[in-house]
C-alpha cells in the first residue's frame, strides 16, 4: 500500500514522537503494548488494500442512485464496510465490557487514517457510525444505549447526524424541524434536512438518524435545540427493526468529491408518525451534538491530511518512474532523460506536499493523543492537568479541521502538477483526491465557520487559558530544541513566531473589549491560517527534534535517509511557511475593514 500511505512515517510519528506505547503504562491501557499497536495497524493495511482501495475508482464512476424503491450502492462497498466490521474496528476504543479493544483514540486514529486514504467515501460510513456511537455512548441513557449504541457496536445499525435544513445549513438558530412531547420520553418529530451522509442506505439493518430539533415553548435560538434519537425503523418487542418510523428519502444529493458516501435530504414526520427519544435534558442538544461534531472535525481533517497524503505518495511514485528532460547543466541532446523528480521544481512540489501532509498527520495524531492525555487523567482525577488538556483540544480542533482542508487541498493540487497531463486523467487518482479533498473546507463547518470559532470562543476562553496552554506545550518543544545546536536556528524562528501571534491576538482582543466586534471577527480567516502555521510548524520541531536525536545514534543507510527527509521537510516549512505569520500577524494588528466595509451593491 506505498502508493497511498507511508508505514515509515506512521511509525515514527505515533512511537517515537508520541511515544503511544508509554500509554500502556496506565492502567486502562495496560492490556496493550506496541506489538498489538502494530498488529492493529496491519490488519487496517491489510484490509484497506484488499477491500477499501480497489473500488474506490468505480464507485467514483457509478455512485450510489436511487431506484424509486431503495438506494443502489455497488456491492463492493457493503463487503468493505462488513470486513471493517467484523475485525472489531467500531468497538476498538470501547471498554473491555462492551465488547471493545479498550485501544487509545490515537492508535484508532491512525487506523482510520489508513481507511481514508485509500477509499474516503466507504471510510465515510463507519466514522459517522463511531461519531454517533461516541455520543450515545457518553449522553444517552442506559436503556438507549440499549436499545441503539450496542447494534451499532455490532455494526447491525449505522449512524448520522442530522443538523442542516433546506433554509438552514450552518445557521442552526434557524432550523424549523419541531418535536412534540407524546409521553414516556416519546416526541413526535416534523420537519426536513439536509446534506445527511450516510442517511439512506441498505448496508445495515437500521439507520440511527441523531437529530437536531426544537421543542414548542422552549427558548429561541440555538438555546431552544434539543436532539433526539430517531431511528430509520421503530423497534419490535425484541430490539429487531420494525416498522417504517415515518423517515423518508425526499432526494439524493450529488456533489463533486465523496461522491460513494450516499448524501441525502430526509423528510421527517411526514404522515405525523415518527417518533423520536431526547437524549440528555431538553434544550441542551447543540451542547450534546458538539461531542459529535467535533469528534467529526478532527476526522475531516485527518481525512483531508490523509487525501493531501496519498496525492503525495502517488505523484512521489510517479515522479520516480517517469524520465522526461534533462540536467540544466547537460547540453547534450542524445544523453538519456532523467527521473522528473531530479528536477528542481518537482522536488520543490513534492517538498511542499510533503511538509503539509506530514506536518498535518502529526496534528491530527497529537489531537488523539490529548483526548487519550484525557482518559488517563480521568482515571487517575487529576482535574487540574485534565482541564488544561481539555482546553488545549478545544483550541485546536477548528485548526485541525480547517488547516488540512485548505493546505493538504494545496498539496493535491501539486500532485496533479507533479504528473502534468496524465494529473488531470481518470486514470490516475490524483483528480479524484483532488475532488473528494476539496469538499472537506465546508464539511463539518466551513472552515470560515471554524475561523469564527476560533478567534470568537476558543481563543477568548477562560481569559486566553487555552491559548496560553498551547504557547506553553509550544515554548517546552522551543527550549528542547534549543538544547541541539543544529536546531537553534529554527527553535529561535518559532519562538519569534509565536511572539507575532500572541500580539495579534492582543491586538484583536483588545479591539473586542473596546466593543468593535465586527473589527475584532472580520478577518478570523487570516487569524486561523496564522495560528494554524505556528501549530504546524510546531509539530515539525517536535518531528526535528527525534530525527535529530535519531540520527546522532546508529542507524541504517534507509534509516538515515528517512530521517534527513524530515530535518529537511521541516526546514522547507520554516523557510517557505512560517514567515507567512509575520505578514499576517501585522496584517491582523491593523484591524483592516476591507471587507467589512465593501457595501454589497458595490459588487
Amino acid at each position: 500500500m506505498s502508493d497511498i500511505i507511508s508505514r515509515k512515517d506512521l511509525d515514527f510519528l505515533l512511537f517515537d514522537c508520541l511515544d503511544v506505547e508509554k500509554l500502556t503504562e496506565h492502567e486502562y491501557f495496560n492490556g496493550h503494548n506496541r506489538e498489538t499497536f502494530e498488529a492493529v495497524i496491519d490488519t487496517a493495511i491489510r484490509i484497506a488494500r484488499e477491500k477499501f482501495e480497489p473500488h474506490a475508482a468505480k464507485l467514483d464512476h457509478d455512485p450510489p442512485r436511487f431506484d424509486g424503491t431503495q438506494v443502489q450502492i455497488i456491492e463492493e462497498v457493503a463487503e468493505a464496510v462488513d470486513a471493517f466490521v467484523e475485525a472489531g474496528f467500531l468497538r476498538a476504543v470501547f471498554d473491555v465490557e462492551q465488547g471493545g479493544m479498550q485501544l487509545p483514540y490515537s492508535v484508532a486514529q491512525a487506523f482510520m487514517a489508513v481507511f481514508y486514504a485509500a477509499n474516503c467515501s466507504t471510510a465515510g460510513y463507519p466514522l459517522l457510525t463511531l461519531a454517533a456511537a461516541n455520543l450515545l455512548d457518553t449522553h444517552a441513557t442506559e436503556d438507549q444505549k440499549r436499545l441503539f449504541l450496542e447494534p451499532m457496536l455490532e455494526g447491525r445499525f449505522f449512524g448520522t447526524m442530522c443538523l442542516s435544513e433546506p433554509q438552514a445549513g450552518s445557521s442552526l438558530t434557524d432550523i424549523t424541524t419541531v418535536a412534540e412531547p407524546i409521553g414516556d420520553g416519546r416526541y413526535k418529530i416534523r420537519g426536513n434536512k439536509m446534506w445527511i451522509s450516510g442517511g439512506e442506505h441498505e448496508l445495515s439493518e437500521n439507520i440511527v438518524h441523531l437529530v437536531l430539533a426544537k421543542i414548542p415553548g422552549g427558548p429561541a435560538g440555538v438555546k431552544g435545540i434539543s436532539l433526539f434519537i430517531v431511528p430509520r425503523y421503530r423497534l419490535g418487542e425484541s430490539g429487531k427493526s420494525a416498522e417504517s418510523n415515518d423517515v423518508e428519502l425526499i432526494g439524493l444529493n450529488h456533489k463533486m468529491g465523496f461522491r460513494g458516501t450516499v448524501n441525502t435530504a430526509l423528510n421527517f414526520g411526514e404522515n405525523d408518525d415518527c417518533v423520536g427519544w431526547l437524549v440528555g435534558e431538553e434544550h441542551y442538544g447543540l451542547r450534546y451534538m458538539f461531542h459529535m461534531m467535533n469528534e467529526a472535525r478532527v476526522g475531516v481533517g485527518l481525512g483531508a491530511t490523509m487525501l493531501g497524503h496519498a496525492g503525495f505518495q502517488h505523484s512521489l511514485k510517479y515522479a520516480r518512474d517517469r524520465r522526461q528532460g534533462r540536467s540544466i547543466t547537460d547540453k547534450n541532446p542524445a544523453s538519456e532523460p532523467v527521473a522528473i523528480i531530479e528536477h528542481a521544481d518537482v522536488r520543490r512540489m513534492l517538498l511542499a506536499q510533503k511538509a503539509a501532509t506530514e506536518g498535518a498527520l502529526m496534528l491530527g495524531l497529537y489531537c488523539a493523543r490529548l483526548i487519550d492525555e484525557s482518559v488517563v487523567v480521568e482515571a487517575g482525577g487529576d482535574l487540574e492537568s485534565g482541564e488544561e488538556t481539555g482546553l488545549l483540544l478545544e483550541l485546536l480542533t477548528p485548526i485541525a479541521k480547517a488547516w488540512p482542508s485548505e493546505f493538504c487541498l494545496e498539496a493535491n493540487k501539486l500532485a496533479i502538477q507533479v504528473m502534468g497531463g496524465y494529473g488531470y486523467s481518470s486514470e490516475y487518482p490524483v483528480e479524484r483526491l483532488y475532488r473528494d479533498n476539496r469538499l472537506n473546507a465546508i464539511h463539518e463547518g466551513t472552515n470560515g465557520i471554524q475561523a469564527l470559532d476560533l478567534l470568537g470562543r476558543k481563543v477568548t476562553m477562560k481569559n486566553g487559558a487555552a491559548l496560553q496552554a498551547l504557547l506553553g506545550r509550544v515554548n517546552a518543544t522551543i527550549a528542547e530544541a534549543k538544547e541541539r545546536p543544529e536546531l537553534v536556528e529554527t527553535a529561535k524562528s518559532l519562538e519569534v513566531a509565536c511572539g507575532q501571534a500572541a500580539s495579534a491576538t492582543m491586538a484583536l482582543t483588545a479591539a473586542a473589549m473596546e466593543g468593535k466586534v465586527d473589527l475584532f471577527l472580520a478577518n478570523a480567516s487570516v487569524y486561523l491560517e496564522m495560528l494554524g502555521h505556528v501549530v504546524i510548524a510546531w509539530m515539525w520541531l517536535m518531528q526535528a527534534v527525534v530525527a535529530h536525536d535519531q540520527l546522532a545514534g546508529d542507524v541504517d543507510e534507509e534509516r538515515e535517509a528517512f530521517l534527513r527527509g524530515k530535518l529537511q521537510a521541516c526546514q522547507y516549512f520554516f523557510r517557505w511557511e512560517l514567515p507567512k505569520v509575520k505578514r499576517q500577524s501585522e496584517f491582523l494588528g491593523t484591524l483592516d475593514d476591507t471587507t467589512l466595509s465593501m457595501k454589497a451593491e458595490w459588487f
